[in-house]
């Protein structure tokens, strides 16, 4: 993990802090019907984003101090930590928005009859179309390529991972019956079907980030589908010495 500069004490969030917002809608696509406050604290939210992803790219990750980037965006500490954790927090902001919305599409989609990977499959797509359209496939695209040179980022990344992983099984547990031999081991299916969705999500990341150009939401979702197809053959697959 890269640590922060001396002259940056408080890069992340104080022991007495608010818990940051979690606002994954961008700010252009609020509803109106949202009460003044609140559209502009996603306002402040999405200046954050925009300017640190901006700064960062420019000067790298640890090249902008948090009192530099609340400076340009004319906002205090306190409103920082009132929307974000740390620097890294806002530079992932754009992916860990996506995950925030798939614990939302979890925990409201209809189970029907389909393989628990398939429907997480179907809420990462679903959450992947709530997406902004307007900015956020950009806003990606310089997150994941920051993150690329960034190891303090990639850390942090690892901890919302597993975070994350922890709530959507949790919501798996109580919103639906697995076909297992006991409590564990339906913990256990739930855990392992959404390990393998994240491995599908992240090959899908890796290609889409790496692709000359068509960095947009609809050929992140044709990617995350083409490796998710590949799933039951993974599984499946044989192998023999080479000769």
């Amino acid at each position: 993990m890269t640590p922060e500069k001396a002259a940056e004490p408080q890069a992340t969030a104080p022991p007495d802090a608010a818990s940051p917002d979690t606002a994954p809608l961008d700010a252009a696509s609020a509803p109106a019907k949202l009460p003044l406050r609140e559209r502009k604290k996603l306002r402040t939210r999405q200046a954050l984003i925009d300017t640190a992803l901006e700064l960062f790219g420019e000067r790298g990750f640890d090249g902008v101090t948090l009192d530099q980037l609340c400076e340009t965006v004319e906002v205090s500490k306190r409103t920082f930590f009132r929307a974000f954790s740390s620097k890294e927090d806002v530079a992932m902001a754009p992916t860990q928005d996506l995950w925030a919305v798939f614990l939302e599409v979890l925990e409201n989609c209809p189970p029907g009859g389909r393989r628990l990977v398939s429907l997480y499959e179907d809420a990462l797509v679903e959450s992947i179309d709530r997406m902004p359209a307007e900015g956020w496939a950009e806003r990606v695209l310089a997150s994941r390529k920051l993150a690329a040179r960034t190891p303090s980022m990639n850390a942090h990344g690892l901890a919302f991972c597993d975070r994350v992983s922890r709530e959507a099984v949790a919501v798996a547990g109580r919103r639906f019956t697995l076909d297992a031999a006991s409590d564990d081991a339906a913990e256990l299916r739930a855990r392992l079907a959404l390990d393998m969705l994240l491995s599908a999500f992240h090959q899908a990341l890796a290609g889409w980030v790496a692709q000359p150009s068509g960095h947009t939401r609809e050929d992140l979702t044709r990617r995350l589908r083409a490796a998710g197809a590949e799933l039951p053959g993974a599984l499946a697959a044989t192998v023999a010495p080479r000769g």
